[in-house]
């Protein structure tokens, strides 16, 4: 099979290749997937900067989407041949999805309908699954979203673009932080209410201006780091939750004092990492809207395999609004 690979850490187009591999194959309880298209997330792009390689080579990238070709023993011949999406494809392992192959455990291959194309499918196992466990985790903490306000940081970002989506969907008005009128246009269409621009307004003073002074109901946060102190300064209501996916910086200064004296609540979680539980229930609730087409998908940008160091680039720029997928 044709697959992309490193075997050092470094910029992309020093260390990424692109040739021919042995094709996997399904052990008991797993399934062979021809892949379609390879999501590239900023995790993947950090990974192959910065973290220590477990395996001397490594295929990057968790998300993907194709077609069941083979199963292992144990596996159902019923799904030879189904469309799916799949998750966590290079969590914890050498092999990820920027190949045109990947075996990988029977569950993580989850059915794709066939309306949906395969390059939404790639964008499904981060950036959906962060955003549906983020809305899932804001209702267990704030209860029923409707007619709440939440602050989404980030609202037009792969992630931020789905958790508009579905924070509208449940009801609830979308407050977005942007970082460009063009960024703002697209969170906008996907349910949006108000954008805050973070480069040049005070976001704390401007939520309490469009919360007659109160604060967000929910933060969902893509970065702990500024948010910490957004919240102090009066962007969350008092007993208001924030539902944390990352963060620009790893230590962080929390003014504690207003936290506590206005009991407001943090909860951190990792989408690589989601209890067994949590997973079927985030699955579930993705799936539904996938069959019933209740999202928007934007992809920002298509590359051929060859052209993996600039798939790359362009995640690690940042200026690229919407998914960018590998076509294999």
């Amino acid at each position: 099979m044709k697959a992309a690979w490193y075997t050092q850490n470094g910029e992309a187009q020093d260390v990424m290749q692109v040739s021919e591999l042995p094709t996997p194959t399904p052990q008991a309880g797993e399934v062979l997937v021809r892949l379609v298209t390879s999501g590239v997330n900023p995790s993947d792009v950090k990974s192959r900067r910065a973290r220590p390689l477990s395996d001397p080579l490594i295929v990057p990238h968790s998300d993907g989407a194709g077609v069941i070709e083979t199963v292992g023993a144990g596996v159902s011949a019923a799904r030879v041949g189904q469309r799916v999406w799949v998750w966590n494809g290079q969590w914890q392992r050498a092999l990820g999805t920027c190949a045109q192959y990947i075996a990988l455990p029977d569950a993580q291959a989850v059915a794709l309908p066939d309306d949906t194309d395969f390059a939404a499918g790639a964008c499904m196992g981060i950036p959906g699954l962060t955003a549906v466990q983020a809305v899932i985790l804001a209702e267990r903490l704030a209860g029923d979203l409707r007619g709440q306000t939440v602050l989404v940081t980030g609202a037009s970002s792969a992630v931020g673009h789905y958790i508009t989506q579905m924070v509208c969907l449940a009801g609830g008005r979308v407050i977005g932080t942007v970082g460009s009128e063009a960024k703002a246009a697209h969170a906008r269409a996907a349910g949006m209410a108000e954008a805050i621009f973070y480069k040049t307004e005070s976001v704390p003073e401007r939520v309490k201006a469009l919360t007659h002074g109160r604060g967000a109901d929910v933060i969902i946060d893509m970065d702990f780091s500024t948010t910490a102190r957004w919240a102090a300064e009066g962007a969350l209501a008092a007993h208001g939750q924030v539902v944390c996916y990352g963060s620009n910086a790893l230590d962080v200064s929390m003014p504690f004092r207003p936290w506590l004296f206005q009991s407001m609540g943090v909860k951190f979680f990792l989408v690589y990492d989601l209890t067994p539980s949590d997973r079927v229930r985030a699955v579930a609730r993705l799936s539904a809207m996938l069959a019933q087409q209740q999202l928007q998908h934007s992809i920002g940008a298509r590359f051929a395999l060859d052209q993996i160091a600039q798939a790359h680039q362009t995640v690690e720029s940042g200026q690229t609004v919407g998914n960018v997928v590998v076509d294999l």
